[in-house]
């Protein structure tokens, strides 16, 4: 885990050398009085100076990478990113003059070779939804720092009780807090994390564009947050649990998990995360037909793509073949979770 050099750069440190006329502090919300706790809180939980609760998780990432970055600048992304973030990056960005370079995470080099003298931002997840791979944060932070960009890091798979990217670099944070941060799948926000300069410039493009939450979110998001680090522990324990069942399956012939030793990222992981989360992918031998005929017969597991509630979700990603199933798990009994596995590989 985690351990005494965990904090490779001092954070927040460089953002504010990208920003372009930032301007003054944007006042809080009038309608939402309770906006100004949730967000000390969660800046708090995130050891930074400020964050934000906007409308959505995409609401975050797009308002946090337009307040960074202007017309002609130049953004450097990991190759690891989810279909939305990918395709904002795609379409939108080079659509405003934005250009934007992808990079294979697993290559320090990669990275280097595609910094140029107007690349402003790094942008990257980790963990990353729903590969459950784990990028390599420390050398992506040092790069950033040697260049004075900014490194943005959406971290929504692990919430800040198993990783607090900020310790490792990170200047602002992004999460889709509809995942584990709310925990109910019930409320659709985001956070943005940070210095007081970029958070307030963010704010700046919410307001502006009119992606700012509703007060009954943010009411929803702080009753997340209070049991935000039971839930986590306990998801943890129980996909680590489940994930260590699964390896010993016959019916099942790879176990995507970061908490055991077979995952290509392991010792990443290791180093830098707290806890492992409680997101998974077993890949059945059966194949695709394996795996559809488990996501009907599995019993407490819901079939949907969200993540980070309190109950457990099956999922099949038309993105993926040869039977790879992906699961997030709740606050149920381990054992009960196994013994419905059990009996839908049966």
């Amino acid at each position: 885990m985690k351990g005494e050099d965990a904090r490779v750069v001092p954070a927040l440190a460089r953002a504010t050398m990208v920003l372009h006329d930032v301007g003054p502090s944007m006042p809080s919300l009038p309608d939402a009085p309770n906006i100004g706790a949730i967000e000390r809180q969660l800046a708090r939980l995130e050891g930074t100076e400020a964050a934000l609760v906007l409308s959505s998780g995409m609401a975050a990432i797009s308002c946090t990478v337009l307040a960074l970055l202007r017309p002609g600048d130049h953004l450097v992304a990991s190759d690891w990113l989810g279909n939305r973030t990918r395709q904002f990056f795609q379409t939108e960005l080079p659509s405003v003059g934005i250009e934007v370079t992808f990079v294979d995470p697993t290559s320090t080099r990669g990275w280097r070779r595609t910094m140029r003298g107007n690349t402003r931002v790094i942008f990257l997840e980790s963990p990353v939804h729903p590969t459950t791979r784990v990028v390599d944060i420390k050398p992506v932070a040092m790069l950033a720092l040697e260049f004075g960009v900014a490194l943005v890091v959406d971290a929504s798979s692990a919430s800040p009780i198993n990783f607090r990217a900020s310790a490792h670099g990170a200047d602002v944070i992004i999460h889709s807090a509809s995942t584990y941060l709310s925990g109910h799948r019930d409320v659709t926000v985001g956070v943005v994390a940070g210095a007081d300069a970029v958070v307030d410039e963010v704010r700046t493009k919410m307001l502006r564009w009119g992606q700012t939450p509703d007060p009954f979110a943010l009411w929803l998001l702080e009753r997340g947050v209070r049991s935000l680090d039971v839930r986590v522990q306990r998801q943890n324990q129980s996909a680590l649990r489940i994930a260590q069942w699964a390896e010993q399956q016959e019916r099942i012939s790879v176990v995507h998990y970061p908490g055991l030793a077979s995952h290509p990222d392991h010792t990443i992981a290791a180093s830098l995360l707290d806890g492992f989360g409680g997101l998974l992918a077993i890949t059945l031998a059966g194949g695709d037909a394996a795996a559809i005929s488990l996501a009907q017969k599995v019993q407490l597991f819901t079939q949907s793509t969200e993540t980070g509630g309190m109950d457990s979700l099956v999922h099949l990603s038309s993105a993926d073949t040869n039977g790879v199933i992906h699961l997030s798990i709740g606050l149920e009994d381990a054992d009960d979770l196994i013994a419905d596995l059990t009996q839908a590989l049966a």
